[in-house]
């Protein structure tokens, strides 16, 4: 499903202190959360000076830096750590937590609730009302997060198949979904940009051809992430694996600190700008973010078909979303504006940073001939009769047998395992409430409800549409929030006579722009939050605006041009 992972992760970064919060909040998150198998991604806490030799590299990890585990890439271990010395006792056993009680408790009283003091209606079957009520107990776990979000779905799943609600071939059934396993290949391709060092290197060139105003080089890291994200399909890879250490290096150049007041003079524009850029990137392309892929799988199960999918969706997202681009820098100069204006030295940085790097190496022309590989097939493989899947596949193929990602880089993702399972929980239950009628009965309720206000669909679209935005200040997943609303939302829309597939791709849209409207609204929210460069005051205020700015250009800009594609 995006989006997404994270110069090179090959090694950590130190972050500022902010380990209690981010630990607490984020420690269920998928894709992008800051947990045991998120991404090391940081600033240091204090740092003398700034080495040219050492611009846009990761800063090397102390041996106590534990705050994060590297996601994408497995830690580096000395040749000696293996060896037992008589200095050093061994390491402590890691204590595993259980289960918050008080989170627990909750989760499971409200799927109690719906099961045995709520009437069932006479329309829904009890097969239907049993597995909803297991449903709505994991959904409410994904938000209070009594466990890991891993953990918490296999609960659920078990919990279907122990009290008979889904046999065991069915509550297993979507763990052959082909789009979840595009998703889960879709974190192995980030791996492989964050590993050859292909991204930092497509950065640090925008930032020497645009790097000599602070508005400029904001644009300059705005327009490398547009042109990463179709073959990166993770934002928060592209986050902390190649923009996040461009950003802190020639912050910290100009004398711009994390969590200190010099954090206004470069620092905190770009990080903000950065991070609502990056939600328009995301939703300008099919292939830029995780849940992109699994919105386009839930409209299908409902019979919405969107015909050639990757250029279907550019089509509809490109004038929007360029829009948003172009205008997100310049609004955040005015609304945040830095105190440093001008970086004449950071086109000259960037130039010693690429003379450092070398000329391309044969890994990164290999990543580059496998990604434009798989982007063509993924705009024509419907003409070609080759499924996304089987692209990706391939791709993924490709990378491991010319010895670019090995199969010990693909094992050690973890979190592109913990969303497989997961995630085919998720959408096997949801897929199964469709199947039982439980969605169609939901979205008959609405639709009748709707119509007694007299809605026409344009404002059943617009207020549904909102809901669905304003319900993300509850979730710390984007893909999370799909799994759990995004057919329900849907099959409301369908049933107060929105077209389809307007109504499919405009909640795809809006499941990007809500990833930066919180610091636990995504994976990047966690990655550009963490840096320590923005008040949490400061997040949620220009959160919202953005928030407004973007409805305001997808809603204006949007409609004149879906009317002219024909959506409606």
């Amino acid at each position: 499903m995006e989006s997404f992972a994270l110069s090179s992760l090959s090694t950590s970064f130190s972050l500022p202190t902010r380990s209690s919060f981010l630990h607490h909040r984020f420690r269920f998150h998928h894709h992008h959360p800051i947990s045991k198998s998120s991404p090391s991604i940081s600033t240091p806490h204090s740092i003398p000076t700034l080495r040219s030799s050492s611009l846009f590299s990761p800063i090397k990890p102390t041996p106590n830096s534990s705050l994060f585990k590297p996601r994408f890439l497995p830690p580096i271990h000395s040749s000696s750590s293996s060896t037992k010395s008589p200095n050093h006792p061994p390491p402590s056993p890691q204590i595993t937590q259980s289960a918050k009680p008080i989170p627990l408790i909750l989760s499971i009283s409200i799927g109690l609730i719906v099961r045995f003091l709520i009437p069932k209606p006479p329309e829904v079957t009890p097969q239907a009302w049993q597995l909803l009520s297991i449903f709505v107990s994991t959904i409410a776990g994904l938000v209070l997060s009594p466990l890991p979000v891993g953990a918490w779905a296999f609960l659920g799943l078990t919990v279907t198949v122990l009290t008979k609600t889904l046999s065991f071939a069915t509550a297993f059934s979507a763990f052959t979904n082909e789009v979840i396993w595009l998703i889960v290949i879709s974190f192995f391709f980030a791996r492989g940009f964050v590993k050859t060092g292909l991204g930092n290197r497509i950065a640090t060139y925008f930032v020497k051809w645009l790097g000599r105003s602070t508005l400029g080089l904001s644009y300059g890291l705005t327009i490398s992430e547009a042109l990463i994200a179709p073959a990166m399909p993770s934002t928060t890879a592209r986050a902390g694996g190649v923009f996040l250490p461009i950003i802190q290096s020639l912050s910290l150049s100009a004398g711009s600190k994390p969590g200190d007041p010099s954090a206004k003079k470069l620092g905190s524009y770009l990080v903000q700008s950065q991070f609502q850029s990056a939600a328009s990137s995301s939703a300008l392309f099919l292939t830029a973010a995780a849940q992109n892929l699994l919105c386009l799988k839930l409209a299908e199960e409902l019979g919405v078909i969107v015909s050639s999918p990757w250029v279907t969706w550019f089509k509809a997202a490109s004038l929007p979303a360029i829009a948003c681009l172009l205008a997100t820098p310049l609004v955040l100069y005015k609304l945040y504006p830095p105190e440093t204006k001008d970086t004449p030295d950071a086109p000259a940085m960037a130039a010693k940073k690429l003379e450092h790097m070398g000329p391309v190496t044969r890994n990164e022309w290999v990543m580059v001939g496998t990604m434009l590989f798989a982007v063509s097939l993924w705009v024509f493989g419907d003409a070609l009769g080759i499924a996304s899947a089987v692209t990706a596949m391939t791709g993924l193929s490709i990378l491991l047998l010319l010895g670019v990602l090995d199969w010990d880089d693909c094992l050690s993702e973890k979190s592109a395992w913990d969303t497989l399972a997961w995630f085919a929980v998720l959408v096997g239950m949801a897929g199964q409430l469709t199947n039982l009628g439980i969605v169609t009965w939901m979205s008959d309720c609405v639709a009748k409800s709707l119509q007694s206000f007299s809605l026409s669909w344009p404002a059943a679209f617009g207020v549904l549409q909102a809901s669905y935005f304003l319900i993300h200040y509850l979730f710390a997943s984007q893909t999370g929030h799909v799994g759990a609303l995004y057919s329900a939302f849907l099959a409301m829309q369908l049933a107060a006579g929105v077209p389809g597939v307007l109504a499919a791709l405009a909640l795809a849209y809006n499941t990007n722009l809500f990833g930066a409207i919180t610091h636990y609204s995504s994976g990047q929210a966690a990655v550009y939050f963490g840096a320590g460069y923005v008040d949490l005051p400061d997040v949620f205020k220009v959160g919202f605006i953005m928030a407004v700015i973007n409805t305001i250009i997808w809603g204006v800009i949007g409609a004149f041009w879906w009317k002219f594609l024909g959506l409606y």
